[in-house]
């Protein structure tokens, strides 16, 4: 490895990795941490007791999710110190009090009710309890608050000065935390965290669904329980629910990000949009093969005037390519062209899974479609790799910079040899999968058993489907009223 790569690439590559295992858990438990509030707050309102079952069947999976995201996130923290001591150094007067915001903010608020929103149920009483897990919810918003800041602020710098010391200081605290692009990035990953544990709380109600309709018609042994039949036909009901009126309002969101990064960072849409020369009208590219050693693109697919119009909301609008600016200050278009299609290409079967299911609903066969049901089983994991895809487009999108424009990525590392920072990422990349895959293990383990209905607990699925569907409708409530 040390002889293909220096010590810049490896621990970059170092760094890509670790965030890449990070980034999967904080999603997760920023949606569900929402999704455990708002089940509290239905049971507490409702006194229904399928929303208790269905909290206490995510609850465990969400202890395991929220550990493995502060322990992997905790291990990025030491490599500023250790690999990029020098972006560290020079930009440490800004982002580390925007980190330290966090903690006292977000960890104190989470650490102070975790526990509580865990193991107090029965200890403080509904109603501290449902407060204490929405303090946890509230604190996974604010932890992303703090976190949007600091990265949007590395794309988008804003309200500093520079000193003596080539450090970059604050000038106006209210500028660097609300810089340019703040906003679009936060409303763009609450969405992709509250749509990625949407998909997956689908995927898991499909799964059971898939398993109880086999059931019901006697081609298999039944083990559900009237109680667990309500909870995974609701769980899978609010579910899309959430992906049917999210995912139309992220690609809004999505739109009015990428006008703001064409605003701000031109050098990252022409490798999003696959330009090596400006292009004025630019044209859609759908699909081609970036070449940056000959700056072009081939085996183009393109749609002609669709760029222009979708960025610059005119048929002959100009798009800057990449070679507008000398190669060293571009970043490489192979990653974020292909990344940012995986994402757009994920978001459109996204939206298809919540119209689909907003006809069936009408049809009132939500819960019984075997292919509607496969593929919502097949798309839980769909969230994760678009957030990943987004992540790449971002974050490469921004090199070769760390501070885009204003400092280098070859000028921001640490100096250490290729050997070093590549023994710490082999060593990183097998404790990871060791430590990490027993974690996902354990989740998937989880979800795989389903949630234990506290209703007719001693009755097991005999009945047919009809019956199934009826008795869901009359215990849950008819015509889905207390799913919206």
């Amino acid at each position: 490895m040390m002889e293909f790569f220096d010590a810049v690439m490896l621990a970059r590559m170092q760094f890509a990795f670790t965030v890449g295992f990070h980034i999967i858990f904080p999603a997760f438990s920023i949606g569900l941490a929402s999704y455990l509030a708002l089940l509290n707050g239905l049971h507490l309102y409702t006194q229904k007791n399928v929303y208790l079952d269905l909290f206490n069947y995510w609850i465990k999976i969400f202890a395991v999710a929220f550990v493995m995201g502060v322990v992997s996130g905790l291990v990025m923290s030491y490599e500023f110190g250790t690999n990029w001591s020098v972006f560290s150094f020079k930009a440490g007067p800004i982002i580390g009090p925007l980190m330290g915001y966090e903690v006292m903010t977000a960890f104190f608020l989470e650490a102070g009710f975790l526990g509580v929103m865990l193991f107090g149920r029965e200890r403080v009483g509904p109603k501290i309890h449902f407060f204490a897990t929405l303090m946890v919810a509230i604190g996974t918003f604010i932890s992303v608050f703090w976190i949007l800041s600091v990265n949007s602020w590395m794309q988008t710098p804003a309200g500093y000065s520079i000193n003596e010391a080539g450090q970059f200081v604050p000038e106006d605290w209210i500028k660097i935390i609300f810089n340019p692009s703040f906003v679009y990035r936060l409303v763009h990953m609450v969405f992709a965290a509250y749509i990625s544990t949407a998909l997956v709380i689908a995927s898991v109600g499909a799964l059971h669904l898939l398993r109880l309709n086999k059931s019901a018609v006697g081609s298999a042994t039944g083990t559900f329980t009237q109680g667990s039949r309500q909870a995974v036909c609701l769980m899978f009901s609010m579910a899309l629910w959430i992906l049917a009126i999210l995912v139309p309002m992220q690609m809004e969101a999505g739109d009015q990000h990428g006008l703001n990064t064409f605003k701000y960072q031109p050098k990252k849409i022409a490798a999003i949009e696959g330009h090596y020369e400006d292009a004025k009208p630019a044209g859609l590219m759908i699909f081609g093969i970036p070449d940056d050693k000959n700056r072009k693109m081939d085996y183009a697919l393109e749609i002609p005037y669709l760029g222009s119009i979708i960025l610059t909301h005119s048929l002959d609008g100009e798009i800057l390519g990449m070679d507008t600016w000398p190669r060293d200050e571009t970043p490489p278009m192979a990653l974020p062209f292909f990344a940012f299609r995986i994402m757009v290409g994920l978001g459109v079967m996204m939206f298809i899974l919540g119209m689909w299911s907003l006809w069936l609903r009408h049809k009132k066969t939500l819960y019984e479609k075997t292919w509607f049901l496969k593929y919502a089983l097949v798309m839980g994991p769909a969230g994760f790799i678009a957030v990943l895809s987004g992540w790449a487009v971002t974050e490469v999108g921004r090199q070769p910079y760390t501070v885009y424009n204003l400092l280098h990525t070859t000028q921001s590392h640490s100096p250490l040899n290729a050997a070093t920072v590549g023994t710490t990422l082999v060593a990183f990349i097998a404790v990871y999968f060791v430590l990490f895959g027993i974690g996902v293990y354990y989740i998937l383990r989880l979800m795989n058993q389903g949630p234990a209905g506290s209703e007719l607990a001693s009755t097991p699925v005999t009945q047919s489907k009809n019956a199934v569907y009826g008795s869901y409708l009359q215990n849950v409530g008819k015509g889905d009223s207390h799913e919206s």
